[in-house]
């Protein structure tokens, strides 16, 4: 039995594509919804882009035919618009001027129309919850939603190797087929093994000694950079050596890395130390430059009004970054004993063009080449920006995502729905990108820090 799909403004705001994703059904666009988006169609940022991508998708269709009647999808199903229900009437707790209740009234309005299967679609959880109230089925939309399998991939995992094969590990890997996992009855099975995961090799004779490796076109070879000191910085941690590897590798081999884990995991101060070692201490052309932006830092209303130039600007959403800058510019032999000292270093790498902070409307824009690329608490993006991003990498640049996704900002967003996840169950196993979770035991908070986040 065909369902009929109610869309909310936020299913297209976050998705503009959402019309054709619900394969042989009916998709409802409420009038409502029409009038949101022509209200959203001027805003600036990512949810004018989309409000304005979602008008012309309708356009495509009304072009076709009659949207008051239904217009086939080339996927099956159609999709109408549909005028408000005025004489639906809803409790008297809920008024009906408001556009959330109009939606509601749509919905009710098809039920009593004789149509069975009505179902509204809606990033909202309070509307979610009225709908309950009124029985009416509401869902999440799920099509951009990772599993709890592609959450659970960590790019890491430890496996046993043969003590007789340690030496030609170390001199030029292994087949992935010599390595293995013990199940609970100590019987040997192969590891299922992603293309780029990095592992922790324990000798299968002597257990306490571990070498560290990654995948590689059915090999597990041994790390290029474990012995590297980018930027004088040395990894304290397994995860770190491996953070290491990915972002020292270059831009041929992988142009995507993808970090995530939890604040004090160093990943934004790694990020930052390998970008100076390439482009500041050892600039042989590989990089021109380092840009860093974040999803929050965009030219709007909030901050397109304030004095100064883009730089200018944008520098308070930008402290994070500078205070990483800040303690790696401090840590080498001549330490500053000045804060204005320091405070001038760091301005020089900026005025250099050694790194540029970018807002994140400018990134979406533009063919970047030959581009150390970071995006700090990518997290906050949706699947649509993340794509942006990507889809935007020019040759031999290298783009780095990090960020947390138990830490999202943003409303509509969650840790299955945000850009970065996103960006995480799409890429895996592509031979271009290498993902990577840093563990909390490999934090590097201070010794108070740590033992808040066990007690608070």
């Amino acid at each position: 039995m065909k369902k009929t799909y109610v869309l909310d403004t936020n299913i297209l705001i976050q998705a503009p594509y959402a019309l054709h994703c619900f394969q042989e059904n009916q998709v409802v666009i409420p009038l409502a919804v029409v009038e949101e988006l022509d209200g959203l169609k001027r805003a600036e940022g990512e949810r004018g882009r989309s409000a304005r991508a979602a008008i012309r998708a309708l356009e495509e269709l009304r072009c076709g035919g009659d949207l008051l009647s239904g217009v086939p999808l080339p996927g099956g199903g159609t999709v109408r618009i549909e005028q408000n229900f005025i004489h639906v009437t809803l409790p008297p707790d809920l008024p009906e001027d408001r556009m959330d209740n109009r939606i509601l009234m749509v919905c009710k309005g098809l039920r009593e129309a004789g149509e069975d299967q009505v179902i509204l679609v809606t990033k909202d959880l309070l509307l979610r919850v009225k709908a309950q109230i009124l029985g009416i089925p509401a869902e999440d939309f799920t099509t951009e939603q990772i599993s709890a399998d592609d959450a659970a991939y960590t790019g890491r995992q430890t496996v046993y190797l043969p003590e007789e094969l340690a030496k030609e590990f170390k001199k030029s890997g292994v087949d992935a087929s010599a390595v293995y996992i013990a199940d609970e009855n100590g019987e040997r099975r192969c590891p299922a093994l992603t293309e780029n995961e990095f592992l922790v090799l324990k000798l299968d004779q002597s257990t306490r000694k571990t070498l560290l490796g990654r995948v590689e076109e059915g090999r597990v070879v041994p790390l290029a950079y474990k012995k590297s000191k980018p930027y004088g910085v040395s990894p304290r941690n397994v995860g770190q050596y491996f953070l290491q590897e990915a972002l020292m590798t270059g831009a041929d081999k992988a142009p995507l890395v993808i970090v995530q884990g939890m604040a004090g995991t160093a990943k934004t101060f790694y990020a930052l130390a390998v970008g100076l070692e390439k482009v500041y201490n050892n600039p042989n052309g590989e990089y021109r430059r380092i840009i860093v932006s974040r999803p929050n830092a965009q030219f709007d209303d909030d901050i397109g009004f304030l004095p100064g130039d883009e730089q200018e600007k944008i520098a308070p959403l930008m402290r994070p970054i500078v205070d990483n800058l800040e303690q790696l510019l401090d840590a080498d032999e001549d330490r500053y004993e000045d804060e204005g000292a320091l405070s001038d270093r760091v301005s020089e790498v900026f005025q250099r063009g050694v790194i540029q902070a970018e807002a994140m409307n400018f990134i979406r824009g533009r063919s970047i080449v030959k581009t150390y690329l970071i995006i700090d608490e990518a997290q906050n993006m949706t699947p649509n920006q993340v794509k942006g991003i990507i889809t935007r990498a020019g040759q031999d640049t290298k783009i780095i995502l990090l960020g947390d996704p138990r830490q999202i900002d943003r409303p509509f967003l969650d840790e299955r729905t945000n850009g970065l996840s996103y960006a995480a169950k799409c890429m895996k196993g592509s031979p271009l990108c290498w993902q990577l979770t840093l563990s909390a035991e490999e934090c590097e908070r201070s010794a108070l820090a740590m033992d808040a986040v066990q007690r608070l």
